[in-house]
């Protein structure tokens, strides 16, 4: 999952590192624009919805974490 996660969101959004950071949203990497683009962007791939009380940055600070929210919410 977690290799399909920064396929997908390396090609969506080229100019960001996924892998330069464990704190992809404290860091300053992803900023809110961004994440709401990321959230579109996973919602329509892997058919889901993102409740709202799951986009909190640990769930964004890095691509395993993103994979695991994903993982989660398919269950």
């Amino acid at each position: 999952m977690e290799k399909k996660v920064l396929e997908l969101l390396s090609d969506a959004f080229p100019t960001i590192d996924f892998t330069a950071s464990e704190e992809l949203v404290d860091d300053g990497i992803l900023d809110s624009l961004t994440l709401v683009e990321i959230i579109s962007c996973l919602s329509m791939e892997f058919e889901i919805m993102i409740p709202y009380e799951e986009i909190i940055p640990d769930n964004f600070n890095s691509v395993v974490a993103i994979a695991r929210m994903i993982e989660k919410l398919k269950k």
